[in-house]
């Protein structure tokens, strides 16, 4: 077994509650992921990320745990998780799990238990105040949380929350905490998943340093180790939003995390794509230090949250939302966008093509929002973040072939109205349409896994003075890839320089080119407006 297979792998996120109902209850199910693996091993994705499952209130759609340990009924049992993992396991596809750890939801019976009376054992669990200190972090939800203190009446004090009231911040500094936390994790492993995601890493290191980041890295030292020592080739992928400067922080060496989603590369990417001008993206990618040995990026064009615009300066960010989100009923938290990827890109299929060739060129590991392979939108009827968070539209029956449910027993309409309506965007037209969306990126997808430069070797990003033209060359052991994507609407005209370069050989493009095939260098081509083209490269001989 390859225990660096992360670095070679395509992950597609699904959140459970909107992919499909195999009940008919009008909520998604573990049951229906495992009806839809085939789907999605035949994207060409090798790896599945699971969105929280977990008993819960679904105030923040799962992330609230009410129990690490148990599935909310809503979404199955264990049998169907087992069942899941198994055939995922046949179809040879990875499956992470999210490992929520730096807070829990309000109704969590340790929270319940601490509230109640400050002598129990569940007290110290939590982060508790008589008075809130005068200099604390902002909340995560401006505009939702004024605060991240609130009086809680039945234990008279204050309890910290990160993040929204109803999820108080876990003691990871609590020694009796960590070991709940091991309970959870052997439990987990001992079903099979491949990986876990922290969820808010970064706010997880700094509760377990009293504050201090820097005192609290030994809480991932931990859990790599404790994962390590029982199933090695389990991955910890971490949510953390820092400048890149402070990844090897979070990497160690290579005694941390795995994987690190890399915020920063993301909001530089729609940066770029705004100006239809590849140097932020360039310039970003230079920026990033070396990584371990084994340490790897996550990469994404659109999650399940909001697209995060903060470290960008604000000219920037009015650049960003300018382009992709002008409306005040698009924005979010006073920092980011609340849309899908199709409609920021008005559904220009061209331009969301390019993207994704832009995503799977990157140093790192490709993530797919569920949808977005078929170009769905969002809907901003919804509040907060539950905007991109609709059903999956399967087909053109009622209720998208998410639910045989009654409409209204929908957790969450489908969207039926405007461009993106499940009549007109969803799998089934997708799978015979002729260069559809899905057909595009499935291609893609394929290409990528055959690119073992880019999870073995090393990156450099070719300056062309061209600034639409986004180039990016891998080298491995002789072996050479090269990588162009068009981030303008016109055409450009490229040259390629490498004097070590003999060859060209066309290995995947937006188009058939008239020269498509082997070129001679200096090699002079086309690219179509929004448009791609990778090749592998035969080298001189040393």
């Amino acid at each position: 077994m390859d225990s660096d297979w992360y670095k070679n792998a395509i992950i597609y996120q699904v959140d459970t509650p909107y992919f499909f109902d195999a009940n008919n209850d009008g909520i998604g199910d573990l049951s229906g992921v495992t009806k839809r693996l085939d789907y999605i091993r035949g994207l060409g994705c090798t790896a599945l990320w699971l969105t929280p499952f977990y008993l819960t209130p679904f105030r923040d759609a799962g992330y609230d745990v009410q129990d690490h340990l148990q599935i909310d009924p809503r979404f199955g049992d264990v049998a169907d998780m087992v069942l899941l993992l198994e055939q995922a396991e046949e179809l040879g596809l990875r499956v992470i799990i999210e490992l929520v750890l730096q807070h829990t939801s309000s109704e969590h019976h340790w929270f319940q238990a601490a509230r109640k009376d400050p002598h129990s054992v569940y007290r110290d669990y939590y982060i508790w105040a008589d008075e809130p200190p005068k200099k604390d972090d902002p909340p995560m939800f401006p505009g939702v949380e004024s605060s991240i203190w609130s009086w809680d009446d039945t234990a008279q004090q204050f309890y910290r929350h990160m993040f929204y009231h109803h999820e108080p911040d876990l003691n990871l500094a609590n020694p009796k905490v960590i070991r709940e936390i091991e309970r959870v994790i052997v439990y987990w492993l001992r079903l099979g998943v491949s990986g876990f995601r922290l969820d808010a890493a970064s706010h997880m290191v700094k509760q377990a340093g009293k504050g201090s980041a820097k005192k609290g890295f030994g809480l991932l030292n931990h859990l790599r180790d404790f994962i390590a020592n029982r199933r090695p080739e389990t991955i910890l992928l971490g949510e953390v939003d820092v400048p890149p400067r402070q990844y090897q922080d979070y990497f160690g060496d290579n005694d941390r995390l795995n994987m690190l989603l890399s915020f920063s590369l993301n909001k530089f990417m729609f940066l770029a794509f705004a100006r239809q001008d590849a140097r932020p993206l360039a310039n970003a990618l230079e920026a990033l230090p070396t990584l371990p040995s084994r340490a790897c990026l996550a990469n994404w064009l659109r999650n399940h949250d909001e697209l995060d615009l903060d470290n960008l300066s604000p000219a920037e960010k009015r650049e960003v939302i300018n382009v992709f989100g002008p409306a005040e009923e698009m924005h979010i938290y006073q920092r980011g966008l609340r849309r899908r990827l199709a409609s920021m890109f008005d559904n220009d299929m061209p331009r969301i093509a390019m993207a994704y060739a832009v995503l799977f060129s990157l140093p790192g590991t490709p993530i797919i929002r569920y949808g977005d392979e078929i170009g769905m939108g969002e809907n901003l009827a919804l509040d907060e973040r539950n905007a991109v968070r609709t059903p999956m539209q399967w087909n053109a029956t009622a209720n998208a072939g998410f639910s045989q449910a009654p409409g209204d027993k929908l957790l969450t309409p489908v969207i039926s109205k405007g461009p993106y309506r499940y009549r007109q965007v969803n799998v089934s037209h997708s799978q015979i349409k002729d260069r559809s969306l899905l057909h595009l990126i499935s291609k893609m997808a394929r290409a990528r896994l055959g690119c073992k430069e880019i999870g073995s070797g090393t990156c450099r990003i070719l300056n062309l003075n061209l600034p639409a033209i986004f180039a990016i060359r891998y080298d491995s052991d002789g072996d050479a890839l090269l990588m162009v994507a068009n981030l303008a609407s016109k055409k450009q005209q490229v040259e390629i320089n490498d004097p070590d370069i003999r060859l060209l050989t066309e290995l995947l493009a937006d188009t058939e080119y008239a020269k498509s095939g082997m070129l001679n260098i200096p090699a002079r081509f086309a690219v179509n407006g929004y448009g791609y083209r990778w090749f592998t490269l035969t080298l001189a001989r040393s």
